[in-house]
């Protein structure tokens, strides 16, 4: 028998407490496009050739589909959905998503944007978490070379240990201002280096207390094993895991490679073996909690209920700070707002960084809340519920 869940999501006035009718309005007309997946796909080509055109479409994308999904072009623009999140007892992530680094130079202008992000939550309970991409600091060959065991050109080391040391910068920086750094996950065919440094970063810095976390894509059919194995690496090592928990974010791209490359696709046949990997993870940390921190990352419903119930039936406080649950900014606001009036400790990504730059990462958006079977709808069935709502007390 499933225990009663503490938290549900229906209840829309809470979920868009921070928004104002103009911004709900906005919102329903971002999730109409996005409803419909040919729409959406001719909106992001249109917005796309139109930026590499040097058309001016830059302040339409801003006050629209970046407005919605995006803190600002700069740290300092995204202050203000910080401090509305704030009031809402909901942290803020800053991640710097500007894609598209390709040099040494390149690289180390976003570490030096990703210690920015550290600077401004030291001291700040607004801001819990940061983040960073290995993939902004590195070239993609580079890694993937590593993994493969090639032999690597002189150049390729270099560039390598270039990465190394960013890596090491960052979570150093992290540790001296006793703030949290998460690791993202890449590709499979990239992940096994990232992880290897993430566990070294973990035996340096997570002694007392998580510092570093590694991201944990649950729709690979190894990944549960990878969690365990993980553990296991903490407890020989006497460190404090942190874990990142997602369902993954390449899907398509882990297919379509394993097909042309005649491997064994790496993720789980179908959506309900990706969720019972992904709800058996979260009971694995909190079955091990004394030696794991987790963030859920999740737009799931019946996950996030699903943590609450563990937590409940572990009798863990819903502030315990081993426990985080988090959302991507202008996406799940019922899961993320009524977790935090439950009083969870939820925290939402804010990207930022210059609208050409962060193109990639909103048309992922787009493209996942049309994939997701049901994503788009069930936002918009909300908003529209609430924008009803709103409407009938005026009357």
């Amino acid at each position: 028998m499933h225990a009663e869940p503490n938290v549900h999501f229906h209840d829309t006035e809470v979920a868009f407490s921070y928004k104002s009718d103009g911004e709900l309005r906005k919102a329903n007309f971002i999730f109409s496009i996005v409803n419909h997946p040919w729409v959406s796909t001719l909106a992001t080509s249109l917005a796309r050739a139109g930026l590499a055109l040097h058309l001016p479409v830059k302040g339409l994308i801003k006050a629209t589909v970046f407005e919605h999904f995006c803190g600002g072009e700069t740290i300092d623009q995204s202050v203000k959905t910080i401090n509305t999140l704030t009031r809402f007892h909901v942290g803020a992530i800053l991640d710097y998503s500007a894609e598209g680094a390709q040099s040494e130079a390149g690289f180390d202008q976003t570490m030096g944007e990703i210690l920015k992000t550290l600077d401004k939550a030291k001291n700040n309970p607004a801001i819990p978490f940061t983040v960073f991409k290995s993939t902004g600091l590195v070239m993609m060959d580079v890694l993937e070379k590593v993994q493969s065991k090639a032999e690597l050109t002189p150049d390729e080391k270099e560039a390598f240990q270039h990465f190394r040391d960013r890596v090491e910068t960052i979570c150093a920086r992290a540790f001296a201002y006793d703030v949290p750094v998460m690791i993202d996950a890449e590709d499979s065919w990239i992940q096994n280096p990232i992880d290897e440094l993430s566990y070294e970063m973990m035996r340096k810095y997570n002694l007392k207390r998580p510092i570093v976390y590694n991201t944990y894509q649950m729709y690979r059919k190894d990944m549960l094993d990878n969690l365990r194995k993980a553990h296991h690496d903490a407890v020989m090592h006497n460190y404090f895991l942190g874990v990142k928990m997602v369902r993954g974010a390449y899907m398509e791209k882990e297919a379509t490679r394993a097909e042309k490359l005649n491997y064994p696709n790496p993720i789980h046949p179908n959506k309900q073996a990706t969720d019972d990997s992904f709800n058996k993870g979260l009971a694995f940390c909190i079955d091990n909690k004394q030696r794991i921190s987790l963030m859920c990352g999740s737009h799931n419903e019946y996950s996030n209920q699903y943590l609450t119930v563990l937590m409940d039936k572990h009798s863990m406080q819903p502030s315990d700070n081993r426990v985080w649950f988090a959302q991507l900014l202008g996406m799940s606001d019922n899961i993320s707002f009524n977790l935090a009036k439950a009083g969870y400790n939820v925290v939402k990504y804010v990207p930022y960084g210059p609208v050409e730059l962060v193109m990639p990462y909103l048309i992922r958006r787009a493209s996942e809340n049309t994939s997701i079977a049901g994503q788009s709808s069930r936002e918009l069935t909300l908003i529209r519920k609430e924008l009803a709502r709103r409407r009938g007390n005026r009357t």
